[in-house]
């Protein structure tokens, strides 16, 4: 049996099992606009179900005794199988949230292998437990399991997401409650076909696809220690609040406006590559886009001029034709949310260079076209508020200190780059910028590193090492000489 044979189920702690109720969620397509799958809807007795098996696993299984050594070896299965279904992954991505299929078979697909593979290898060398000597006494300190976590997915990069939680979730020693977005939860379906062909321990894995009101009384449940969430920053905000009733532990993973600053010695060959590639991203749908374009004023009008011609040159259309770079977006409701902030732009006093409508020639599909505003003023929303869609703002700068303080000029801090003729100078400025990423002259941190954002960007950190501290927690022993020295 193959997963969308599972559609009508719930992977309830590693059980295809029937819903609680007849409830389901169609999933439309982007560019269609019709109904590809009708999935299962999770209900308050499906997550009970599911937060009972997990705290099962948790509680009495064996999962959080085995060594380091035997879950990595528990999970390399499941890394092979993503490699192996890579096309399928992409394709079904493709069609529920219309990422561009280059994208998808990279990003999405790919990425999401080479995340996996980053924890696999970065375990062994977490520090789980060491021994810490001082004149008043020995301590041995480990990083125990946190327990039962509701890792609570977004729709834009749905499978590399889940595996930046479930999977130093899952090496941490911890059950994991998924719940992916209603946009798309087909790739979480297929991913549980995975778990489930790897034969990992009952009760460690469940996949709950549903809306906010799910999401809720997932988050809130007693039964779960731990919430990974990635959103926006107002839902965000909500799922802080309801943890902080508990004092829950929690991660959040949150919106962007990121700044790539362009000094006036930089290469604009590379300057165009990196805006194209980095921040029309998947239809302009990821918080790490670099959306303000803050540039000398000196290169202001020679920056604009190639964009401009660079965003008349990126092919809009089927998300499933390799040509494509700008696909629909995932609902009609975001491609209005997008219209209404080019409506703001123009109405705030920014000029229109490209687009601000939809694309001539088609007749079906969530789209706009690729949009940039000049004349921009750090002040304006669409240069404050995450638009999450393929619009740019342009902002100039006459110095240094002017471009430091327009970048930093944001509720946000997820990321940003910073482009020079100069790798030493890019890292000067780049130091000055408040965000918890900034790429310089287009390169990137790789998953050894940990991202995670500043200010209304989120809480806590994801991938490197510090990726498995958000499903950790602490625990300190005071040990006599003979038992420190064993340990050691």
């Amino acid at each position: 049996m193959v997963w969308q044979d599972n559609v009508t189920k719930l992977f309830i702690g590693g059980r295809w099992l029937d819903p609680a109720t007849s409830d389901t969620i169609d999933v439309v397509s982007p560019y269609t606009e019709q109904v590809v799958a009708t999935v299962a809807a999770a209900a308050a007795p499906d997550v009970d179900r599911a937060v009972a098996a997990a705290r099962q696993a948790f509680d009495h299984g064996p999962w959080p005794h085995l060594t380091v050594a035997e879950r990595i070896a528990a999970l390399a299965p499941i890394s092979a199988a993503l490699g192996e279904r890579q096309e399928e992954i992409a394709q079904t991505i493709t069609t529920e949230m219309g990422s561009p299929i280059t994208l998808s078979r990279g990003t999405q697909s790919l990425g999401a292998k080479l995340l996996l593979d980053a924890f696999l290898e970065l375990a062994p060398r977490y520090p789980w437990s060491t021994v810490r000597r001082s004149s008043l006494g020995t301590g041995l300190v480990t990083r125990e399991p946190v327990g039962v976590v509701a890792a609570v997915i977004p729709w834009n990069m749905p499978l590399q997401i889940t595996m930046l939680k479930v999977a130093p979730a899952l090496l941490a020693g911890c059950a994991v409650i998924l719940k992916p977005a209603p946009e798309a939860p087909l790739n979480a379906y297929l991913f549980a076909e995975l778990v489930a062909a790897a034969g990992l321990p009952d009760g460690l894995v469940s996949v709950l696809p549903g809306g906010r009101e799910v999401s809720e009384y997932l988050v809130t449940h007693p039964g779960v220690d731990k919430v990974s969430f990635t959103g926006s920053t107002g839902a965000g905000r909500r799922v802080a609040e309801l943890c902080g009733r508990d004092l829950k532990r929690v991660t959040l993973e949150l919106g962007g406006k990121s700044a790539a600053v362009v000094l006036d010695d930089a290469d604009l060959d590379l300057v165009i590559g990196q805006i194209r590639k980095l921040s029309m991203r998947n239809n302009g749908q990821a918080c790490s886009n670099k959306t303000r374009i803050v540039v000398a004023r000196s290169r202001a009008a020679e920056l604009v001029e190639r964009m401009v011609a660079m965003a008349e040159s990126m092919p809009v259309g089927d998300p499933g034709d390799p040509d494509t770079e700008i696909g629909p977006l995932v609902a009609e409701r975001q491609r209005d949310l997008v219209e209404s902030y080019i409506e703001i732009g123009r109405n705030e006093g920014a000029k229109l260079a490209v687009g601000g409508g939809r694309p001539a020639g088609l007749d079906h599909g969530w789209f706009v076209e690729p949009t940039i505003f000049t004349g921009v003023e750090p002040g304006m929303r669409i240069a404050q508020e995450e638009i999450f869609g393929p619009v740019l703002s342009v902002l100039s700068f006459a110095d240094e200190d002017e471009a430091v303080a327009i970048a930093n000029n944001s509720s946000f801090g997820l990321n940003g780059s910073v482009f020079a003729a100069d790798d030493e100078h890019a890292l000067a400025v780049a130091r000055r910028i408040r965000t918890g990423t900034v790429e310089l002259n287009g390169f990137v941190v790789g998953f050894h590193s940990p991202i995670g954002g500043f200010k209304n960007s989120g809480i806590g950190r994801e991938t490197g090492l510090e990726g498995f501290d958000a499903y950790t927690e602490l625990k300190s022993y005071g040990l006599s000489p003979a038992l420190a020295d064993a340990r050691s």
